[in-house]
């Protein structure tokens, strides 16, 4: 089976909000990318909603079709508040601090454990599948599935820059090593940041098992150049497995 992409529609929403109004429309972008392939959308709301609005999730959640994916800081009682209500496929637990520009390291989930197992119950018992953003450490994917969830994103920017800098063995090693962790332990698996059009098959097919892919930056960007519906396609068939002989 191919790894799912999920696309993040959060450099939509900072694009309407340059401006104000509601151009682009972030709806109906969340209609369009599930319209040309998507297997999900996902959305990252902030505290200053200086991208995705708390509405605009709301607004979402009432025209998804394929898998909605929120990610976020479960310490925010208001991004609590939200997942509770809109009630996505999956929520993603994010350690984020206030005014982050952009998420860059995973759940001590040794640490955390204890924080980590109420919040995530807190979401399973409203039947909502919940992943934890972890750095490819197989301590980390061990003490991740201590705490009950469901699946791990790996944090994939220290793949990208090394893969960049023509590390391809040396950048998926360790997340091959953590992978193979949490494939043991019986969690999904999931990865995201800075994948992009050159890295993701690499490390797609390094990890055939790999569930799902959420990318947002790179695929938007790529968009202005070659359209949404195309860029979607592209990262799509980036993920289909390689046929076997």
């Amino acid at each position: 089976m191919s790894t799912k992409l999920s696309v993040n529609i959060n450099k939509i929403a900072t694009l309407r909000n340059s401006r104000g109004g509601n151009n682009p429309d972030v709806v109906k972008a969340a209609v369009d990318v599930q319209h040309f392939g998507a297997d999900g959308v996902t959305v990252h709301p902030r505290p200053d909603e200086r991208h995705i609005r708390y509405n605009d999730v709301r607004e979402i959640k009432k025209i998804i079709t394929t898998e909605f994916n929120i990610e976020g800081n479960c310490s925010e009682q208001k991004f609590v508040d939200l997942v509770l209500e809109t009630r996505p496929h999956q929520v993603t637990l994010v350690p984020d601090v206030l005014g982050q520009l952009t998420s860059d390291h995973g759940w001590n989930t040794i640490t955390h454990k204890d924080y980590l197992t109420d919040m995530i119950q807190v979401f399973k018992n409203a039947g909502i599948r919940v992943s934890i953003f972890v750095d490819p450490d197989p301590e980390m994917v061990i003490g991740a599935a201590a705490t009950g969830t469901d699946r791990i994103e790996l944090y994939t920017e220290q793949y990208a820059r090394q893969f960049a800098d023509g590390q391809q063995k040396q950048a998926i090693a360790p997340y091959v090593a953590a992978a193979e962790k949490a494939r043991e332990l019986g969690i999904g698996l999931n990865a995201g940041h800075d994948l992009d059009l050159h890295n993701l098959a690499y490390f797609a097919q390094n990890i055939p098992w790999l569930d799902e892919v959420s990318i947002g930056h790179a695929l938007i960007t790529d968009a202005l150049y070659y359209g949404l519906q195309n860029t979607v396609q592209l990262y799509k068939r980036l993920l289909v497995p390689a046929p076997k002989y």
